[in-house]
Order: structure tokens, then C-alpha cells, then sequence
């Protein structure tokens, strides 16, 4: 009996956000123009010193430091959410909680039943549908278990917002817009 290779299969069973590598790309670029004007407004005024040039070097990198995108990743039965210094992970078959913060910009709350909570941006998974896939999935599995207790209002709404987004591009590449 050949040996099975779980490693292999839970590779290609993750999902990762496409766009995430273009995103810290932006973030660079801001940061690194923001740098570039501050010094050149400083050595062309003839201001320009050592603190100087460190202090918006440390602006520059503050800057990308806010700038910077968390990595959403999800696989069956979790979500998780990479930032530059800690993994936030949550079990989508045990969730217990989804909400949908408004403001500025939106936020996606999930919490599962062990105590683990990841907020991402509801974009993410619209532009990743193997994402969304497979925290539906997930959330599915908890809502059929009766875990999921409050939220399930939040993801109607997030996949009908995802299935319109979807059969707008359809269309949009079929010419039948």
C-alpha cells in the first residue's frame, strides 16, 4: 500500500488571496514616494540632515507598516489572517459569531467556538471565490450543526453581494452587459 501524501492533498486544498502580493507592491510604492518627497522637499529647500533623513525614513516606514495587507489564506474547516507579526486563525465549522463592521472600510468579523477570531476585509473574498467557497463551506457546516448563533444574516447578505459581483463579471466577459 502506497503511503498516502496528506501534505500534498492539504496544499492544493488551500486557498490564498490573489491579489495580496499587488497589495504589499502598493504599500512599498507609497511609502517609498512619500520618502522620496519628503527628501527631496527637504534637500531642495537645503534642510536636509542625518535626523532628518532618519525621521522620514521611520515616516516612510510607518507609513507601510499601515499600508501593509494581511495575508488571507482558508483551507477546509479554517480561515486565517497573516500580518506582519501574528497569525489570527478561526475554525469556520465551529463558528459562532459573524459581523460586518461599517465605517471607513469594512470589516468581516469571524469567531469560532475555541476562542479564535480573524477580521479581514469582505473584498478579499470577493475577488478569491476559492476563499469564499471555502469559508461558506465552513459557515454552512456550523450553521446545520447549530453553532453558528449569531451572524447568519451577515453572510446572506456578504453571498448574495459575492453571487451578484460574480454574475456581473460573467456577463461583463461574456459581452452581455
Amino acid at each position: 500500500m502506497a503511503p498516502r501524501n496528506d501534505t500534498l492533498e492539504q496544499r492544493h486544498a488551500v486557498a490564498h488571496d490573489l491579489r495580496w502580493a499587488r497589495d504589499v507592491r502598493d504599500s512599498v510604492r507609497s511609502a517609498g514616494v512619500l520618502l522620496a518627497l519628503l527628501m527631496l522637499m527637504d534637500w531642495g529647500s537645503g534642510r536636509l540632515t542625518p535626523w532628518r533623513s532618519a525621521l522620514w525614513l521611520a515616516l516612510g516606514l510607518l507609513l507601510f507598516i499601515v499600508l501593509y495587507p494581511a495575508r488571507v489564506s482558508a483551507g477546509k474547516g479554517w480561515l486565517a489572517s497573516h500580518g506582519l507579526l501574528r497569525e489570527h486563525r478561526v475554525h469556520t465549522d465551529l463558528l459562532v459569531s459573524v459581523r460586518c463592521l461599517g465605517g471607513v472600510s469594512q470589516r468581516l468579523v469571524l469567531r469560532d467556538s475555541v476562542g479564535g477570531r480573524v477580521e479581514i476585509d469582505p473584498d478579499v473574498l470577493l475577488r478569491n471565490p476559492r476563499l469564499w467557497l471555502l469559508v461558506e463551506t465552513g459557515a454552512r457546516k456550523a450553521t446545520a450543526d447549530g453553532m453558528l448563533l449569531c451572524g447568519a444574516t451577515a453572510l446572506r447578505r456578504l453571498s448574495r453581494r459575492i453571487d451578484g459581483e460574480t454574475a456581473r463579471a460573467v456577463f461583463s466577459a461574456s459581452g452581455l452587459e
